[in-house]
């Protein structure tokens, strides 16, 4: 298993603590350290939809303009807005053999 985040997330830092105590085998990669590319943010895209995968609750949101957040939440337009601002996306992400899971609620925890 994948897990896709950034280190300063609270949700984050719980997930990967969850992980650990149970057990749970996973590679950690860092959105802002590791970066993202673009192959990979277009299969999330394809698995989740943007209405997932983008956090229409954080800072980077509230920050951007009309039609930025337009973009954002294209599936066609909003590659290069993601990659330019990884806090955009909702996070921690895991890919497992099982298919893609985004957050770190109840329902993500009974699927891992």
């Amino acid at each position: 298993m994948k897990v896709f985040g950034i280190k300063s997330c609270d949700t984050c830092r719980k997930a990967r603590r969850w992980l650990d105590e149970q057990g749970k085998e996973h590679q950690w990669h860092d959105l802002r350290e590791d970066g993202l590319n673009e192959e990979t943010l277009q299969r999330w895209l394809k698995a989740v939809g943007p209405d997932t995968l983008v956090n229409r609750r954080s800072t980077t949101w509230r920050g951007l303009d009309e039609n930025e957040r337009e973009q954002a939440m294209d599936p066609k337009q909003s590659i290069p807005i993601l990659l330019a601002a990884p806090t955009l996306i909702k996070r921690p992400i895991f890919e497992t053999a099982a298919g893609i899971l985004v957050g770190f609620n109840a329902d993500v925890r009974d699927k891992l």
